[in-house]
Order: structure tokens, then C-alpha cells, then sequence
């Protein structure tokens, strides 16, 4: 066993005594470790949490314990059984922090549920799980008192993310701004349309939640029976409208081709997905949302789609700086079919607006 790991674990409040540390998982962000214990003390998870991209790791773990407490005392209030499969438990490090600096690291400890299975793959099926899961975790926070932070500073600011359009295109660093000036020009046509979010916040119409901003049914932990368990990697979990986890997961889980699909006959939007996971969606959150959210979740699947074609093809126009690419031309693909994914969203506005009036009805 690494004993540099064991010596890690040793800085936190754990019971038991360690037999074994051991790779889990395959996360991209975070590496993780599973901390096997002797006899009946419970197992742990270690995770070095990637100060990279989270580099406030403070403010990252006050935003989940305050999350994690929040609805941990919901469930006590309800009597929901079996809550500690329900709701992940972190371990103090011995100064009462939620976190260890080994002063090259951060490391953070939570108590492992075992007999636990995940789910893979976008079937109708699963994409009503995640709507109702997602839905139900946001109900369960919109009532939280405590303000949470920003754990990745203008994540889905659709303004910020034009905005280093703009920058790129004023520089134009690569050259390559000529063979792409007419989708920057469709961008641009839309530009005030796809900010509008932004715009109903400042005119205090529309309000900041608590969002999950990773939608997917791999952060869904399920029983061995498959019934679901609770929402996991919750790094992500900030203030958000919820438009951002309503079309962050329809991005990715409609489109009927890749991401960087070249053929292009491939890329459409999938209405029995978004039908499903709507329907879902709107089963466990219509209890809080606004009729001016409701209105607009139309607007959010298209805003995804759009937000990175932005992204894709501001990171093209620099040259490939941001996003890995396995060749030359890839970032300028992965526009083309994000933005193919965008148009087909927005040839089915009225028929997404029509079903979610017959969910409300």
C-alpha cells in the first residue's frame, strides 16, 4: 500500500484501522481512492480534489457541506430511512477542516456506500431518472439559507463566453477568422436572444439557484435494486439559473450524433429524450419554479448547443488553446455540429413548448 496515501488518510477523523488504499473509478477531474478498513468500520473515499480547476477548495467544500447538511435535515425532518446512503457524509481532517493540504495537495475523505451500481447510457428511460433526480435535488435546495459561492467563476455566463468570442475574433491570433466569419456571424445574430438570462437577472425577474451544472446519469448513484440513492459529485453545485440543468444534459443527451460529428445528416435534437427527461424534470420541480422559468426551458435546450459553438469556435479562432484536439481542423467540427445540434432545437421550439403545456395541464 502507498504509504504516502495511508499517511493522508491518517490526517483524517476516520474509524478504523486501514488495510488497504486503492485506485476507484476513473474520474477526469479528481483522482480517487477507495480506503478499505478492518472489521465493521465503514470504508472511506479519498479524492485529491484538482485545485486547477477548483481553486478555491475552502469555499468548494463549504458549498457542499452546507448542501449535504441542507438536505441530510430535510430527510431527519421527513423520516426518511436508510439516510446515510442517501446523502454523502465528508470526514473532517483533525484541525476541523474539510480538507487536507499536504503543501503539494488537497485531499478530502467521505464515507464510502457500498452496494451501490450506476447507470450509463441515454435511453428514454434513464433521461426521466435524471430529470426527476435533478429536479428533486434542486427542490430540495431552493429554500437553503446560506449563500453558496462560485466554484468555477462564469461556468455557464453566456455574456463572459461571448465576450471571449469577441476577444478572439478582434485578434484573430491563428488566422483563421475569414474561412469561419459566417457562423460568427450567425452567433452574432442571436447574441442578445441567448443572453437574455443574464438580462431577466439584472432586471430582478429571474433568480440564481442551486444548481447541479453536471446533469448526467453517471452523478446518480443507484441501489443494487436500481432505485436511486442520491446525487454525487457535487463540485459543481453553485448558483445557477436553472435553465443551466435543464440544457446541459438535453446538449449532450438529444443530440442524435457525437459531439464532433462530421457528418453532419447525423446531428439532430432528439424529442423523445427531451420529452422524457422533461416530463421527469417537471414532475419533481414545478413545485418551485416560476412561470417565467417554465416559459423559457425551450430557450435553455437551445442555449447549451449555442454556449458551445461559442466556446468551440472561440477556442478554433485562437488556435487551439483550451480544448484538446486530435486534429488540425477538430475545434472547427465540433462547432459545425454543435451549431447543426443548436438549429434543430430551434426548429422544434413550438413543439417543446406545446409538450411542456400538457405536463402543466
Amino acid at each position: 500500500m502507498d504509504t504516502n496515501l495511508q499517511q493522508v488518510v491518517a490526517q483524517f477523523n476516520i474509524q478504523g484501522v486501514v488495510s488497504e488504499v486503492k485506485p476507484l473509478g476513473n474520474g477526469l477531474i479528481n483522482t480517487t481512492y477507495r480506503v478499505v478498513t478492518e472489521g465493521d468500520a465503514p470504508d472511506y473515499v479519498l479524492q485529491h480534489v484538482n485545485n486547477a480547476i477548483f481553486p478555491d477548495v475552502e469555499m468548494l467544500m463549504n458549498n457542499i457541506n452546507a448542501v449535504t447538511n441542507h438536505i441530510r435535515a430535510k430527510y431527519e425532518a421527513e423520516g426518511v430511512e436508510d439516510i446515510e446512503r442517501k446523502v454523502l457524509r465528508f470526514v473532517p481532517a483533525k484541525d476541523g477542516r474539510y480538507f487536507y493540504f499536504d503543501g503539494e495537495k488537497y485531499w478530502r475523505v467521505m464515507v464510502f456506500i457500498p452496494d451501490t451500481t450506476s447507470m450509463s447510457g441515454v435511453t428514454p428511460e434513464s433521461s426521466y431518472i435524471v430529470g426527476e433526480t435533478f429536479g428533486n435535488f434542486q427542490a430540495m435546495l431552493a429554500d437553503i439559507p446560506v449563500q453558496l459561492g462560485e466554484t468555477i467563476k462564469d461556468f455557464h455566463n453566456m455574456e463572459f463566453r461571448l465576450w471571449q468570442l469577441r476577444e478572439a475574433v478582434k485578434e484573430d491570433k491563428a488566422g483563421r477568422l475569414g474561412q469561419v466569419q459566417w457562423l460568427v456571424d450567425e452567433l452574432e445574430r442571436r447574441a442578445d436572444e441567448m443572453c437574455k438570462g443574464e438580462q431577466l437577472h439584472r432586471e430582478g425577474k429571474l433568480a440564481k439557484r442551486i444548481c447541479h451544472c453536471d446533469t448526467k446519469v453517471d452523478n446518480i448513484l443507484f441501489d443494487k435494486d436500481g432505485k436511486v440513492l442520491c446525487v454525487i459529485d457535487l463540485d459543481t453545485v453553485m448558483p445557477n439559473y436553472i435553465f443551466s440543468d435543464f440544457g446541459d444534459f438535453l446538449r449532450s443527451a438529444a443530440n442524435t450524433g457525437r459531439e464532433d460529428d462530421e457528418e453532419l445528416d447525423n446531428v439532430n435534437f432528439n424529442m423523445e429524450i427531451f420529452k422524457a427527461f422533461t416530463k421527469g424534470y417537471l414532475k419533481s420541480a414545478r413545485c418551485f419554479l416560476t412561470p417565467l422559468e417554465i416559459e423559457n426551458l425551450p430557450y435553455a435546450a437551445a442555449l447549451f448547443p449555442y454556449m458551445q459553438t461559442v466556446r468551440f469556435l472561440a477556442d478554433y479562432i485562437n488556435g487551439d488553446t483550451y480544448y484538446k484536439i486530435q486534429y488540425p481542423e477538430h475545434n472547427l467540427v465540433r462547432s459545425k455540429a454543435q451549431f447543426k445540434l443548436l438549429q434543430s432545437v430551434e426548429a422544434h421550439q413550438a413543439e417543446m413548448q406545446e409538450f411542456i403545456n400538457e405536463q402543466l395541464a
